[in-house]
């Protein structure tokens, strides 16, 4: 973390820097888009960001709030600056390979493409996956990366084997923190972050072709005013984005006689040129943003990095949405359906969500057997193709939630009141109903367009205490209004046999072998008037949440297959890979080490070791909590495709679930790849329009709901840092237990038990140590610490770091 008054160069750099020449420069500039050569992927499509620009997708990288700021690191620029005089400037990077010359290279088997990763607390190592499945190719420093990006395709030659590097702490792993646990919850938080340590010869490359600038070339950070000069220096408070030119009149107008007032100002800045021969880029001031540390200056930069459009609504899409309010189903409409209005219907969601997708029925029938449904937001019917809510609907790909508000997929008039499932309203739905036993057998399914009127909305504390409760009868006063023609009692029988029957389908999906990685989840209460934090709980996974999610799963399960049965070459899937088989190797040989029983050998083995009791003391669930975290790291993400395009189907598997099919076809309010699902579902059934998306198409639609997806969660993620750092600032410090995660040479990592968050301790800055010495055993990586004794006359006390507890002030 950069404190906002150190974010600037030394007075050093200042003097190494030289002002970039605006004549002859390389004609390899920062804007400019590569050209596909025949073997490179065709660049995606994207959103355009709430500015203006045509702007290539962000992937996730971590950036801290300044609050937690100890320290200055150094910024991404070369340490070795150009030393050419004027006229000499002396070349720093390698143009770029031609698209001819890449294709023929990956034809041939010597260029490798993939996605850049760097180390976000690291900034000189970074990687692309290596195309084998092995260990990724390493690129070592600034000028190996040629001015790529995080998150940026692109093409790496792999270097001599006497120019590979052996690294001795290799750090490729990911730490996840999901929202949704069974899947999607893989990201780029914390690589660094390995427990795997071990001397690993690494290939090593460098990039010679940018395919895809899927970084949005904004950041935010801090400026620094550089004497005669006509430009200022700006400092990301991301490191892995280099130092930044901007021209004097892009500031502030007393920026120069005034520096001092901007030094804990928050701006944003863009990427317009990168030339070969600086170490620096040029760009431009976007916009202030105002004091660091504040929350909306903070959020709007966060989403302003991840090109998450938070623009308004153009009118053009708004002339999409239904005129004659309030709108009401045409009753030609109403004919294609089946009415299900009567039903006892009904949603469970959070108590404050707005946009309401998805909603459940249970009837028992006289045979003991029950009519099961679930009911989705038709929101297909809405959202026509390729009009222009359509396009903004499949630029955006998905809603973003943060802690204080959500950045829409689609207008509020559709999100919130169309399309969501509000009670005492009728709504157009896609159902599927099974006839089900109470064992969770399925006898029978059917799928169609339905029209429905919720009789109740409640929320999962509602759900929770009829569970909690079988034999209360429960008064109206305890709940959400109901519909009369419902009795409260009727509802409350149906949320039991809802919940009985998942407890069964739950049990027979982990004893056939499927994975649940229950990780913390920091929620936060606000007040109402300034939405600042006023306090903040780890969020509790109870039976009414796994009520829901199981059926959700049931639907998308049953919807995969049956889109894929119908539309073998056009469905789009979701599949989860399983693990790097040399990471989970390593693994298991570091859990064997410090004596943990698990068995790693597949998705179902794991699920049974981490619900095997980890001792039998008041630290039991913390052990699991860092176990499940360690497990975390070897999964990969699971990925949006279109079957069209991956030839063996062993490869749609979804290994979290264990399931050869599997979809999303449950929230299209807020996922676009939702809404290609019921396209599909339609036309397959005859009830909807004929699909005018070719494979090549919905592949496209994939991948860029690939990137959005994992877009979102990081800046959920930052979202709850930021609030997070916020509350401690304003009421800490806050003492709590914590776990070690991990060891590293001058460092350890704690998960935090009564928050969820993990953090970096470094040892240099603990106070009362009075030493410490690093090494291994193995592949166990051990800190000794050596404590100053509150009496002098007695000897310093030595304690030994791998994985405990202790206590962490926040």
């Amino acid at each position: 973390p950069q404190s906002p008054n150190k974010a600037g160069a030394s007075g050093q750099e200042q003097e190494k820097m030289k002002k970039p020449k605006k004549k002859n420069l390389p004609q390899q500039p920062e804007e400019e888009k590569s050209k596909d050569g025949p073997g490179v992927n065709a660049q995606l499509s994207r959103p355009k960001s709430p500015h203006g620009k045509d702007k290539k997708t962000q992937q996730p990288r971590d950036i801290s709030s300044s609050f937690f700021s100890a320290s200055t690191t150094n910024s991404p620029a070369d340490k070795s600056k150009n030393k050419g005089g004027k006229g000499s400037k002396k070349q720093v990077f390698e143009s770029y390979m031609t698209s001819e010359e890449v294709s023929q290279g990956l034809k041939r088997g010597e260029l490798i493409q993939g996605q850049l990763r760097i180390n976000p607390k690291k900034y000189q190592e970074a990687f692309i996956p290596s195309p084998n499945d092995k260990r990724d190719i390493f690129l070592d420093g600034i000028v190996s990366r040629n001015r790529a990006l995080n998150g940026d395709v692109v093409v790496v030659q792999v270097l001599p084997p006497e120019q590979w590097k052996v690294n001795r702490t290799l750090k490729l792993e990911r730490t996840p923190r999901p929202d949704v646990i069974v899947e999607d919850r893989y990201n780029d938080r914390d690589e660094l972050v390995s427990k795997v340590q071990n001397i690993a010869l690494s290939d090593k490359g460098t990039v010679v072709y940018i395919v895809e600038k899927k970084h949005s070339r904004a950041a935010t950070g801090f400026l620094k005013f550089l004497p005669d000069k006509p430009f200022a220096m700006f400092a990301p408070v991301d490191h892995r984005v280099p130092r930044i030119n901007v021209p004097l009149a892009d500031c502030p107008l007393d920026f120069s006689s005034r520096p001092g007032d901007y030094i804990s100002t928050l701006f944003i800045c863009r990427i317009t040129n990168w030339s070969t021969d600086s170490n620096f880029a040029e760009g431009r001031l976007a916009k202030t943003l105002g004091q660091a540390g504040e929350i909306e200056p903070e959020t709007e930069g966060i989403l302003t990095e991840y090109d998450v459009d938070f623009s308004e609504f153009s009118d053009e899409v708004l002339d999409c949405l239904p005129k004659n309010l309030p709108w009401t189903i045409p009753p030609e409409e109403m004919k294609k359906r089946r009415d299900l209005r009567k039903e006892c219907i009904f949603t469970i969601d959070p108590a404050t969500a707005r946009d309401l997708d998805d909603a459940l029925s249970c009837k028992q029938l006289p045979d003991g057997n029950f009519e099961l449904g679930v009911h989705i937001a038709d929101v297909s019917y809405f959202v026509e193709e390729d009009n222009s809510l359509d396009s903004i609907a499949s630029r955006r790909a998905t809603s973003v939630y943060m802690v204080q508000k959500v950045i829409p997929m689609l207008p509020r008039l559709l999100c919130e009141e169309l399309c969501s499932l509000n009670p005492l309203t009728d709504r157009l739905t896609f159902s599927v109903i099974w006839k089900i036993t109470p064992e969770g057998k399925i006898l029978s399914e059917w799928f169609g367009r339905s029209v429905i009127c919720s009789c109740v909305k409640l929320s999962y504390d509602h759900a929770q205490s009829m569970i909690e409760a079988p034999d209360k009868m429960f008064s109206a006063e305890e709940l959400p209004p109901v519909d009369p023609t419902h009795p409260i009692d009727e509802i409350h029988q149906a949320v039991l046999n809802l919940h009985s029957i998942a407890k069964n389908l739950r049990a027979q999906r982990f004893s056939g072998g499927a994975l649940r990685l229950d990780q913390l989840k920091l929620s936060f209460t606000l007040d109402k008037e300034t939405m600042m934090p006023q306090g903040c709980y780890v969020y509790q996974y109870r039976d009414s949440n796994k009520l829901v999610e199981e059926f959700m799963l049931l639907a998308n399960i049953a919807t995969a297959n049956h889109i894929y049965r119908k539309f073998p070459g056009l469905a789009l899937l979701r599949r989860h890979p399983p693990p790097k088989a040399k990471m989970v190797d390593e693994l298991q040989e570091l859990c064997d080490q410090l004596g943990i029983d698990i068995d790693l050998s597949s998705a179902g083995a794991l699920h049974k070791s981490l619900n095997t009791t980890l001792g039998d003391d008041e630290y039991t669930s913390a052990r699991k909590e860092v176990l499940t975290h360690m497990c975390s790291r070897p999964m990969q993400m699971a990925l949006y495709f279109c079957t069209g395009v991956v030839k063996e189907e062993q490869q749609f598997k979804h290994y979290a679930l264990n399931v050869p099919l599997y979809t999303h076809f449950t929230s299209p309010i807020r996922r676009y790849a939702d809404i290609i699902v019921h396209r599909l579902l339609a036309s397959s059934l005859k009830c909807g329009p004929h699909l005018g998306l070719s494979t090549e198409e919905v592949e496209k639609q994939a991948s860029h709901c690939n990137d959005r997806k994992t877009v979102s969660k990081r800046v959920q993620e930052l979202s709850s840092e930021l609030f997070f750092g916020v509350f401690v600032k304003e009421c800490g410090p806050l003492d709590s237990e914590a776990m070690v995660m991990g060891v590293l040479d001058q460092s350890f990592d704690v998960l935090v038990l009564r928050y969820g968050v993990q953090k970096r301790i470094y040892c240099k800055s603990v106070s009362g140590l009075d030493s410490f010495r690093h090494h291994k055993v193995g592949k166990k990586s051990e800190l000794t610490l050596v404590w100053t004794p509150d009496d002098l006359e007695k000897a310093p006390v030595e304690q030994v770091r791998t994985t405990c507890l202790l206590s962490s002030g926040l």
